[in-house]
């Protein structure tokens, strides 16, 4: 049994999410799936190295699957590639070893998120960023991003429903950097919550907006209260831009 690993990309503004659903097969990991057990000819399961939410994007998701067989690696590609819907890519297919999984071997990720910070919207970009019209103050940005870096727990920062699996995670850098009317904002920590970027950009907007003070942020993780955060950002802007191994 041949175990392939896929670097996957995909448009995610039509889809509920990478995971497969009981009650619906509109996600990524379903589409995927459901192709890829026509060529197998039996059931197959993909593992996701992230749960990407509902709307989000990915530059370089990893998944991993195994199967029966001696199907090439560009035979898998093309494959797939052929009965996915073109708003899922598969740009890499290689054979790993048994005991690879995308999930578990992940070191680190890093999820980009874009802001379309200007006064009229940009048409072109409106589905794959959030649209902030005010100016927003990035050195003060800059300083609330050191609030988050470290090993935090962060229930404050994750609308995750399970309270028996930890909320603690590292991140490692936030960096944010202005190209053409853009913010790009790239958080790369060890793991990711539910929602958990999304509320930190949208507690990083609130500050470039001057509606709350970089200051509070230890309080605020330091609550545990979900309540406690203000906005969360659109899942247009985001991505997950990359994953090691």
């Amino acid at each position: 049994m041949n175990n392939y690993k896929l670097t996957i990309q995909y448009d995610g503004g039509r889809y509920q999410g990478w995971q497969r659903l009981g009650n619906s097969d509109n996600t990524i990991q379903g589409k995927i799936e459901s192709v890829l057990t026509e060529m197998a000819g039996e059931s197959i399961e993909i593992f996701g190295c992230s749960r990407t939410d509902s709307g989000v994007h990915a530059l370089a998701q990893i998944a991993n699957f195994k199967m029966d067989g001696n199907a090439t690696e560009s035979e898998v590609m093309n494959y797939l590639n052929r009965y996915l819907p073109q708003d899922i890519s598969i740009v890499d297919v290689e054979l790993v070893p048994e005991r690879f999984h995308a999930r578990y071997n992940a070191k680190d990720k890093t999820y980009l998120y874009k802001i379309w910070n200007e006064q009229y919207t940009n048409p072109f970009m409106r589905k794959y960023s959030m649209h902030v019209e005010e100016p927003l103050n990035i050195p003060s940005m800059n300083e609330a991003c050191q609030y988050f870096i470290g090993t935090h727990d962060f229930t404050s920062y994750s609308n995750a429903k399970s309270k028996k699996k930890s909320m603690v995670r590292e991140i490692y850098t936030i960096e944010i950097e202005e190209i053409g009317g853009f913010l790009e904002i790239r958080v790369r920590g060890n793991g990711f919550l539910y929602n958990m970027v999304r509320k930190i950009v949208g507690t990083l907007i609130e500050v470039g907006l001057g509606e709350i003070d970089a200051a509070k942020i230890p309080s605020i993780l330091e609550s545990k209260e979900r309540v406690q955060t203000g906005r969360m950002a659109d899942p247009a802007g985001l991505y997950l831009e990359n994953v090691d191994f």
